[in-house]
C-alpha cells in the first residue's frame, strides 16, 4: 500500500566535496530529508452543520467535511448523526487518514464512500497500518430523524485527509522501560502539534503501553492516575504536570524511573526545559529533595546506551580494526592480530568485548577487546555447529544475537551467560534471511527476508520471561511494501532508535537509494531522509545514536549521507569489510 504522509518530505540537494584524505571523485548524492511543519500555520477550518432537506450523499459528505474542523471539534460532526449514534460515537478511538476519496454511491438508506490509501492510527497515537480493502469502503447507513437523513453507524474514528493530518500532527515517541526496568524504550506515536504536544505526551504515558505488551515494555507511572485539564508550560520552560488520583507508595527507584519516562518524553517539546509533578495535592520530590526536574536528566537510561562507543569497526585482512581518522588500526586483544581466519565481527556497546564468526560460518568466538586487553587474552567459543552465520549483534544487556542460514532456512538464537537459546521469529525463522538487526534496548528485531516477489524488511517485538530473558518474538510485520515493484535490499542499519535505513539498488552497480523507515511501519520519522547516490555502495554504517553520521560504505571510503563529506581510507589492498558501529 502506498502510504499517505510523504508530504512531510522536502527535497534538498547535497553535493559531495573532498576533505582530508578523500578520493578525488566520489558518489553524487541527492537527498530528501523530513521537515517539521509548524502546527501554528495550519489554517482554521469552520465546520458547517447539515443543511435542511440535504440528500443522503450530502449528509455523508458533510459528515466527513465536519471532521476536518480546525481547531478540532466534533460537536458539528455529531449533528450529522442520529441521536443514539451521536451519544455512542467515539472519535477518539482511532484516526483514519486517507490520500483521496472517490465519488460516493447512493443506495437510498446507505451511502458508500471509497477511500484511497487509508491507514489507521490507534487511540494512543500508534500507527496500526493500512485498512483492508473492505474497510476502505466507508459504508454509512442512514435513517430519517425529524424528517432529515442522519447517519446511524459512524466508525469510531476521526476520518481526515492526509494533508489535513500532516499539518496538525507530528511523529513523536512515548518512552517506557524494558520489562527489567534497565533501559528506556521509545514507542512511536503521532500527536497534535503546537501547545497540545506536552498534554498529549503525558496523556499517552498515563494510558500506558497496554497489557498486550507487558512482556515487551512497562511503565513506572502509577496506574489509575488522570491528567488534570492540561499541561501548562511557563515562560521559563517549566511544565506543570498535575495528576488526579491516589498517590500510591513508590520506591525511590520507581520514582526515578517515572521521572525518566517523563523527562525523555517531554524533551521532544523544545519549549520545555524542566517539569514538576503533583499527584493529588502532593508534590513529587526529586532525588535531591527539589520539585523541578530537568528534561536532560536520566541519561543513564538512554535507549541508545549512555557511554556507548562511537567508533567504527571492521575487518582488514581478517584483523578486527577500529577507524582512526583515515586509518584502520588493529584493536587490542587477540582479534587484533592476523592469526585467525574470520568473516565477520561485532564489538559490544562499550567496546570491551568482541565476537567474530569464523571463515566457514560455523562458529562464534568471543574475547575481551578493550584497551587493557592483552593479545593473549582468553578466546571463548560461545557457539558452534552453525551452517552460515550472519554477522552477530549485541544489545545493552551483553546478549549476542545470531542468525544462522541453514538448509531449512534461518534459525535465530540469543547467547546469554554463555548459553545459546533458539528463538522462533514469525515469518523470519525458516526463511531466507539476508541481514538482520537488534535494537540496543533489546525489544526489536529486524530482518531482510528474501522472497519470490522481492525482499521484505520485517520487524517484530522481543518478549521476555519473568527472569528478563528473551523467549519469544511477536508477529513480525513488513515495513516496506511497494505493490507490483519487486524490492531488493542490499543492507540495513539503524538510523535512530525508531528508524532503520535501507540500501536498495536503483541501477545495480551504478546508483543506489538510501531511505529510512519507521519501526512501526508508518511513512514518517522525525529523523527520516531519502538519498540517491551515484556510485557503488557496498553497505551502510549506521547507529541509533543521532549524534553520529549514517554512512554509505564504498570499497575505499565512507560517504556521509546527509553532509557534503566523504572520508577515504589510506590503504591499497585489501579493502575493509563489515564496517559498522558498536552493537
Amino acid at each position: 500500500m502506498t502510504r499517505v504522509i510523504p508530504a512531510l518530505l522536502a527535497v534538498v540537494a547535497l553535493g559531495l566535496c573532498a576533505c582530508t584524505g578523500l578520493p578525488e571523485s566520489g558518489p553524487i548524492v541527492e537527498a530528501e530529508s523530513t521537515t517539521q511543519t509548524d502546527g501554528a500555520n495550519a489554517p482554521d477550518i469552520n465546520a458547517v452543520p447539515p443543511l435542511e432537506n440535504a440528500t443522503g450523499v450530502e449528509i455523508a459528505s458533510g459528515f466527513l467535511d465536519a471532521m476536518t474542523a480546525s481547531p478540532t471539534r466534533i460537536d458539528i460532526a455529531k449533528e450529522y448523526l442520529s441521536s443514539s449514534a451521536a451519544e455512542e460515537w467515539d472519535p477518539e478511538a482511532a484516526t483514519i487518514i486517507y490520500a483521496d476519496k472517490l465519488p460516493p454511491s447512493d443506495e437510498v438508506t446507505r451511502v458508500t464512500i471509497p477511500l484511497v490509501d487509508a491507514d489507521r492510527i490507534g487511540r494512543s497515537g500508534g500507527w496500526e497500518g493500512g485498512l483492508s480493502t473492505f474497510e476502505q469502503s466507508l459504508r454509512l447507513d442512514l435513517t430519517i430523524e425529524d424528517g432529515e437523513y442522519r447517519i446511524t453507524n459512524p466508525p469510531d474514528a476521526l476520518i481526515v485527509p492526509a494533508p489535513w493530518f500532516n499539518q496538525r500532527f507530528r511523529p513523536a515517541s512515548l518512552y517506557y522501560f524494558d520489562p527489567t526496568g534497565r533501559i528506556l524504550v521509545p514507542e512511536p506515536v503521532y500527536l497534535p502539534r503546537g501547545e497540545q504536544l506536552a498534554t498529549s505526551l503525558i496523556a499517552g504515558l498515563l494510558a500506558g503501553p497496554g497489557p498486550e505488551r507487558a512482556d515487551v515494555t512497562r511503565s513506572f507511572l502509577p496506574k489509575g492516575l488522570t491528567l488534570r485539564l492540561s499541561v501548562p508550560v511557563s515562560a521559563d520552560g517549566v511544565a506543570d504536570i498535575q495528576l488526579d488520583g491516589n498517590p500510591t507508595t513508590q520506591t525511590e527507584a520507581g520514582v526515578e524511573r517515572m521521572l525518566a519516562q517523563l523527562a525523555w518524553s517531554l524533551r521532544q517539546e523544545p519549549a520545555i526545559s524542566s517539569f514538576r509533578v503533583t499527584i493529588g495535592d502532593e508534590a513529587v520530590q526529586m532525588p535531591d529533595g527539589g520539585t523541578d526536574y530537568s528534561v536532560d536528566e536520566a541519561g543513564s537510561y538512554d535507549p541508545t546506551v549512555q557511554g556507548a562507543s562511537t567508533d567504527i569497526f571492521g575487518l582488514l585482512a581478517g584483523v578486527l580494526s577500529v577507524r582512526d581518522g583515515n586509518q584502520l588500526r588493529p584493536v587490542p586483544g587477540p582479534f587484533g592480530v592476523a592469526d585467525r581466519d574470520v568473516r565477520s565481527a561485532a564489538v559490544n556497546l562499550d567496546a570491551t568485548r568482541a565476537a567474530v564468526v569464523t571463515a566457514d560460518g560455523t562458529t562464534v568466538l568471543e574475547t575481551t577487546s578493550d584497551e587493557g586487553a592483552e593479545r593473549t587474552a582468553e578466546v571463548t567459543e560461545v557457539f558452534s555447529g552453525g551452517v552460515d552465520l550472519l554477522p552477530p549483534h549485541w544489545d545493552f544487556a551483553q546478549r549476542l544475537w545470531l542468525v544462522d542460514r541453514t538448509s531449512q532456512g534461518a534459525v535465530v538464537r540469543v547467547v546469554e551467560r554463555g548459553r545459546a537459546r533458539r528463538i522462533a521469529v514469525p515469518a523470519v525463522s525458516g526463511m531466507t534471511v539476508k541481514s538482520f538487526l537488534v535494537s540496543r534496548d533489546g525489544t526489536r528485531i529486524a530482518a531482510v527476508v528474501r522472497g519470490k516477489q522481492g525482499d521484505q524488511l520485517r520487524v517484530g517485538r522481543i518478549a521476555v520471561n519473568d527472569r528478563g530473558e528473551p523467549n519469544a518474538v511477536r508477529a513480525t510485520v513488513p515495513l516496506v511494501t511497494d505493490p507490483g515493484i519487486p524490492l531488493r535490499i542490499t543492507d540495513i542499519a539503524w538510523n535512530s532508535p525508531t528508524s532503520i535505513a535501507l540500501l536498495t539498488p536503483v541501477v545495480p552497480g551504478e546508483s543506489f537509494e538510501v531511505r529510512t523507515v519507521s519501526v512501526d511501519g508508518s511513512p514518517s520519522s522525525p529523523d527520516g531522509f531519502s538519498t540517491t547516490v551515484s556510485g557503488r555502495l557496498l553497505g551502510l554504517v549506521g547507529s541509533p545514536s543521532t549524534d553520529v553520521p549514517t554512512y554509505g560504505a564504498t570499497a575505499t571510503s565512507l560517504l556521509d549521507l546527509l553532509a557534503d563529506e566523504s572520508y577515504g581510507f589510506a590503504l591499497n589492498d585489501p579493502s575493509p569489510t563489515g564496517l559498522r558501529y558498536a552493537g
